[in-house]
Order: C-alpha cells, then structure tokens, then sequence
C-alpha cells in the first residue's frame, strides 16, 4: 500500500472513530431517555417528565452529531480502494424522527426503542468497515 492509499485509509478509520463516539453517545443517550420514559409512564410527576424531555433533547442533539459524522465517514470510504461500491447510506437515515411532548409516552418509549436498535445496527456496521480498515 503506498503512501497515498495508507492516508486514504487513516483518513476514514478517524472518520469511523469520530462516527463511533457519537454513535456511542446518542445510544447512552436513548438509554437515559428511555430510562426516565418508563419511570415517567409508570407514575412520574412533572419534574420526571421534564427530565425525560431533557434527556430526549440531548438524544437528538447527540443523532445529529452521529448523522453528520456518518456522512464524513461515508465520504472518507469512497476514497479508500475496494470501498468504494460500499453505501452506508442506509444508516445515515436512522432516527429521523423529531421527539414531542405532544405525544403519547407509550409511542414515545417505541421510538426511543426503534432508535436504540437503528443505533446498535449502525455501530456495528461502521465497527466491522473500521475493522477492516485497521487489517489493511
């Protein structure tokens, strides 16, 4: 591998890394929500579902950071040779959903779940693809 292809390939295993610890934080962060979800729909009070509320805002923070972080990463692969017919586009669409305190609880603790398991699918993709970068 010359030196050219050697920086392609540290260029996206960064770029993994950085979509790894925001992938990390968003799944602790749907946990916490999730978490103050099921203490809230089962006898919370005001204060539990403003912190619900506070934990889900952090979530969506932490999903858009993760998204934008998959789209470097996405890029940096189309640049590595042999990754690029690789689309991780799929996962660069996970939890598009907008949380509101309009909703029902019980709908709201189905999508924090939904995205908890978009989560985990797209760290274990980027988690494989870095891996393999690392054998080159």
């Amino acid at each position: 591998m010359d030196d050219i292809q050697r920086r392609e390939v540290n260029e996206a295993i960064d770029a993994a890394d950085n979509a790894l610890f925001h992938l990390n934080n968003a799944r602790s962060c749907l946990n916490s929500a999730g978490n103050w979800g099921l203490l809230d729909l089962f006898g919370g009070n005001l204060l539990t579902g403003l912190v619900k509320h506070g934990k889900m805002s952090n979530a969506e923070r932490e999903i858009e950071q993760a998204k934008f972080a998959l789209e470097r990463f996405s890029k940096e692969l189309r640049d590595v040779q042999g990754y690029t017919n690789i689309h991780i586009d799929d996962f660069l669409t996970f939890a598009d959903f907008i949380f509101d305190g309009l909703i029902v609880d019980v709908w709201v603790q189905s999508k924090i779940s939904t995205a908890k398991k978009q989560c985990d699918d797209a760290l274990r993709q980027v988690t494989d693809i870095r891996n393999k970068l690392l054998a080159l």
